[in-house]
């Protein structure tokens, strides 16, 4: 595809709605927290991690992320993690981002769920302050785990909603998603949907469309993150048309987990011409060789996809984002601006 194409999709204006901050820990610092942490890693080097990167699924990808994320132990660390994810979303134009956390996988180790929402938090506010970067968090429960443990994490996490109100916005649901069907969790995200926190969930990227039809059904989503699965439900993918219901695509990541063998068999395409409200997101980043204009770029190059339809992408995200009208009109407009600007 054209540099002039690559140019085009860098300097786009973007949003990015589906990121796990702890995915986007590097070797680097991974190896940096472990030593200051005196935590010991079962690799010897950054090379050796790297290595480790060919995934056969998600949770042969989940267990190498599990290892990693014992390094964050401090506020400090959380905080570092998230301004390096930060200042690589502003070197992609990335104007918003609504990131995911896991505090079950911190919490399990020790670490205190304050801990992990002051270093997160403070970097998105800094972040805004410096540079008018809009960002917030989405706590997301581990659905390999009981609904018991999710509801202590989000009572865990009730006393600090005054606090955090300003970048606190939602939950979500994620990890292994096959035998863990969105139903597991009804009652607690009835329990969130009742505090006025929107509402996710992974759902059709390992899971069949029935789970989709869940998290829309029982969990009353208000984004599906993946659904890449729910082209093969011709009905489903009508009512997802019909209800402009966003879908956080991750080409890059759907690549390296082996739910599609070659970029160029991805459906994004397909579901972006039906009509269905896709978008490009970068997931784990670290993990799965690219941040937002890598899964961008390689997935315009692999699917042909023309200027209009990459505007399309990014303005979906912004019309998916949990912001007011207001604020999603202004970036609107910046679209505008850039595509009248690019000729």
């Amino acid at each position: 595809m054209s540099t002039e194409l690559h140019q085009f999709i860098r300097g786009l204006p973007k949003a990015e709605l589906h990121l796990h901050i702890e995915g986007s820990l590097e070797p680097e610092m991974m190896f940096a927290l472990a030593q200051k942490n005196g935590v010991k890693l079962p690799y010897a080097s950054v090379a050796e991690v790297r290595a480790a990167y060919q995934f056969s699924d998600l949770q042969s990808f989940l267990d190498l992320y599990y290892a990693g994320a014992a390094v964050l132990q401090t506020e400090q660390d959380f905080y570092d993690l998230t301004v390096a994810y930060i200042q690589r979303a502003l070197a992609d134009d990335v104007r918003h981002v609504e990131l995911f956390f896991d505090p079950q996988t911190h919490t399990a180790r020790g670490i205190a769920i304050e801990t992990v929402f002051a270093g997160i938090a403070g970097a998105l506010r800094d972040a805004k302050a410096r540079h008018g970067f809009s960002g917030s968090m989405i706590l997301c429960f581990l659905r390999h785990l009981s609904e018991e443990d999710a509801m202590s994490t989000l009572e865990s996490a009730l006393p600090l909603r005054d606090a955090y109100a300003d970048v606190w916005i939602g939950v979500g649901l994620d990890s292994s998603e096959v035998g863990n069907p969105p139903e597991k969790f009804a009652h607690v995200f009835t329990i969130a949907q009742a505090m006025g926190l929107h509402v996710v969930a992974h759902a059709g990227e390992e899971g069949p469309p029935a789970y989709i039809h869940g998290a829309l059904d029982v969990l009353q989503v208000e984004r599906i993150d993946h659904g890449v699965r729910a082209e093969e439900d011709p009905a489903l993918m009508q009512q997802l048309a019909a209800s402009r219901m966003p879908l956080t695509v991750c080409p890059l990541s759907n690549l390296k987990l082996c739910v599609v063998k070659d970029l160029r068999d991805h459906n994004l395409a397909r579901m972006l011409r039906a009509g269905l409200c896709v978008t490009i997101n970068s997931d784990d980043p670290s993990y799965f060789g690219g941040y937002m204009n890598d899964n961008f770029i390689a997935t315009a190059d692999a699917l042909e996809l023309s200027r209009a339809e990459l505007l399309q992408i990014a303005r979906n995200g912004f019309e998916a984002a949990f912001v007011s009208e207001q604020q999603k009109q202004s970036w609107y407009a910046e679209l505008d601006a850039y595509q009248a600007a690019q000729g």
